[in-house]
C-alpha cells in the first residue's frame, strides 16, 4: 500500500518531534558517566558539525555568497539560539528531570510572544494571555512538585533552562528576516555550525585539553545525539511541514512532551505521578490555545 503524502507527512512530523525530545534523555545518561556540560556539548557539536556543513552546502547550491551583513546576522543567530541556549539547557539538565526541562522549553512559543510584545509593541490578546496563563500554570506545578522532592537544586536547574528558552526565542523573533534571505535550512546550518564551532572552542579555553578526554560511552552518546537528535529532526520536521503545513505539522509537535516524559520513564527511571501528569496536561493545552488562537507557529529546534 502506498502512504500518501499527507501520511509521510505526519510520519515525518512525529518522528522529527520524538527525535528532539530525546535529547534529554541521551544528556542525562551521558551524566551518569561523570562528565559536565561543557564536555558533553562538545562531541555533540564536534559530531554534528560536518552533518550541519554539508546541510548549508546544500541548502546553499546555487545561491548568492552571503553578503558581511548577514554572515554577522547568522553569527549571532548561531550565539543566541544554537550555542548559549543548548549551554544553558545541558548545564540546566544537570540538575532537574528530563521532564520538567521538555516542559520548559515548550513554553518558547508564549516567550516569543512576551518578546515581540516587548520589543515591537505587539501587544497578546485575551486568548494569547489565557493560554500562557494555563501554560506557566502547568510548568509552576510540576516546578513546585520536583522542588519538594529534590531541593533547591530543582530551582538553579530550572532558570538555567528558562533562560535557555529566551535565548532561542530571542533567535526565533530575529530569524524570519534570515529566513526570507537566505531560506531556513542554509539558515539552520549555517547558524548551527557557528555554535558548533563556539562549543568546540569552548571547552580547551574554559577547562583544559584533558578535558576533552572522556569515557567512550559519552562520545557513542553525543553520536547518537548528533544524528537522531539534532540533525536528522531538522530535516523531518522540515519535510512534515512541506506536506502538512506548518499548523498540522506543529500540532504533531506537541507528542515532544509526552515522548520525553515516557522515555525519562522507562530510560532513565525517572518518575511519573498525577503532578506531572497534571502540569503536563496544562502546559499542552496552553500553549496549544495561546499559539493557535493567536495565530502564531511553532519552529523547529535543534537545541
Amino acid at each position: 500500500m502506498t502512504l500518501s503524502p499527507r501520511a509521510w507527512g505526519l510520519i515525518f512530523a512525529m518522528a522529527g518531534a520524538i527525535g528532539f525530545s530525546g535529547k534529554a534523555i541521551l544528556v542525562k545518561l551521558s551524566y551518569r558517566y561523570g562528565v559536565d556540560a561543557a564536555q558533553v556539548i562538545f562531541y555533540r557539536m564536534a559530531l554534528a558539525l560536518p552533518l550541519f556543513l554539508a546541510l548549508s552546502w546544500w541548502a546553499g547550491r546555487g545561491a548568492a555568497a552571503l553578503s558581511r551583513r548577514q554572515w554577522l546576522m547568522v553569527c549571532s543567530l548561531g550565539f543566541s539560539g544554537y550555542y548559549l541556549a543548548s549551554m544553558l539547557d545541558f548545564m540546566g539538565l544537570q540538575h532537574i528531570s528530563a521532564s520538567l526541562e521538555r516542559l520548559i522549553l515548550y513554553l518558547t512559543p508564549t516567550i516569543v510572544i512576551l518578546l515581540t510584545w516587548w520589543r515591537f509593541g505587539r501587544r497578546a490578546n485575551g486568548a494569547q494571555w489565557l493560554g500562557m496563563a494555563i501554560s506557566y500554570l502547568g510548568v509552576v506545578v510540576v516546578f513546585g512538585h520536583e522542588l519538594q522532592v529534590e531541593g533547591w537544586e530543582t530551582a538553579w536547574g530550572g532558570l538555567l533552562v528558562l533562560l535557555s528558552t529566551f535565548s532561542y526565542a530571542y533567535y526565533l523573533m530575529y530569524s524570519g528576516e534570515m529566513i526570507r534571505e537566505i531560506g531556513s535550512i542554509r539558515l539552520v546550518g549555517l547558524a548551527s555550525s557557528v555554535a558548533c564551532l563556539l562549543c568546540m572552542v569552548q571547552l580547551p579555553v574554559v577547562s583544559s585539553l584533558a578535558a576533552i578526554q572522556v569515557p567512550w560511552q559519552v562520545i557513542a552518546l553525543a553520536a547518537l545525539n548528533a544524528v537522531l537528535c539534532t540533525v536528522a529532526p531538522v530535516l523531518l520536521v522540515m519535510l512534515g511541514i512541506e506536506r502538512l503545513g506548518a499548523g498540522l505539522a506543529s500540532q504533531v509537535g506537541m507528542i515532544g512532551p509526552l515522548s520525553t516524559i515516557s522515555m525519562g520513564i522507562w530510560i532513565l527511571g525517572e518518575p511519573f505521578n498525577a503532578w506531572i501528569g497534571a502540569g503536563t496536561a496544562l502546559v499542552i493545552s496552553g500553549v496549544a490555545w495561546a499559539s493557535y488562537r493567536g495565530q502564531t507557529v511553532r519552529v523547529a529546534t535543534t537545541k
